[in-house]
């Protein structure tokens, strides 16, 4: 499996990677952008696995995932399936690291460059805000803010991409997101369902994201299903063992 698919997988997992805090039920029918109070993950380290199908014009690839993070600081993968055995992700403030150690070769991405490919800001704290469930961006003066039946409806806009965030009234917590890069008319979904609490917090174990983009020979569209077995916000210091041997050969 290249590397592109590698990378696709890591986004993937981390945008459904969702964890989110237990709340009460808030009733009100509020249009005050600034009343909308959208419950946000805090913790020191995460901990889970989890199953992904992963499907696209060319592939269909059953993954398995084990999940480590540490707030603020790293996030640390490590995939099982066939095509992709014994991988590694290692993801920092700085760049993000693959390793395959079956083909012993190992990849860096930085993050100007994952901007520029996606059209969109991403660097560590983007990616964490994806793992955690909580927002992609900032609150800011300028977002919109309005009341459907089943859903309060959060639009932001950052350059030429616009975020609409669908948060549930009676728990706070965000429970679909879709992204629209305008220029281009790339699309993302994700989907979060089946919370379950953990200690204080409601996790969803099942996600899905459908991504649409042009390329060469047209929009394609890829998707990914997502489901946890595990997923446990720990107590104890937890180690992300990674390192690329000197044999390894960067591609």
């Amino acid at each position: 499996m290249n590397r592109k698919f590698l990378l696709l997988g890591v986004l993937s997992l981390l945008i459904l990677s969702s964890c989110s805090q237990k709340t009460t039920g808030i009733n009100w029918n509020f249009l005050d952008r600034n009343k909308l109070d959208v419950q946000q993950v805090d913790f020191e380290y995460f901990s889970g696995k989890a199953k992904i199908d992963y499907k696209d014009n060319d592939n269909d690839v059953k993954a398995k995932a084990n999940i480590r993070i540490r707030k603020d600081s790293v996030i640390w993968i490590s995939f099982s399936a066939i095509g992709i055995q014994g991988a590694r992700c290692l993801i920092n403030q700085d760049s993000i690291t693959i390793m395959n150690m079956v083909k012993k070769e190992y990849h860096v991405f930085n993050y100007d460059s994952l901007s520029k490919q996606f059209n969109f800001e991403i660097n560590y704290h983007t990616i964490q805000a994806m793992a955690l469930g909580n927002l992609l961006l900032p609150r800011s003066k300028s977002d919109d803010v309005e009341k459907q039946d089943d859903y309060y409806i959060l639009k932001q806009k950052e350059n030429s991409i616009s975020v609409t965030n669908y948060v549930n009234p009676k728990t706070m917590k965000l429970e679909k997101v879709e992204m629209v890069e305008k220029p281009s008319k790339n699309s993302a979904t994700m989907e979060y369902s089946n919370f379950q609490m953990i200690e204080d917090h409601a996790f969803p174990f099942s996600g899905l994201v459908s991504i649409l983009y042009e390329k060469n020979k047209g929009m394609l569209n890829t998707v990914i299903e997502f489901e946890y077995s595990k997923a446990e916000i720990e107590d104890k210091e937890l180690k992300f063992p990674f390192n690329v041997p000197k044999k390894y050969e960067r591609k």
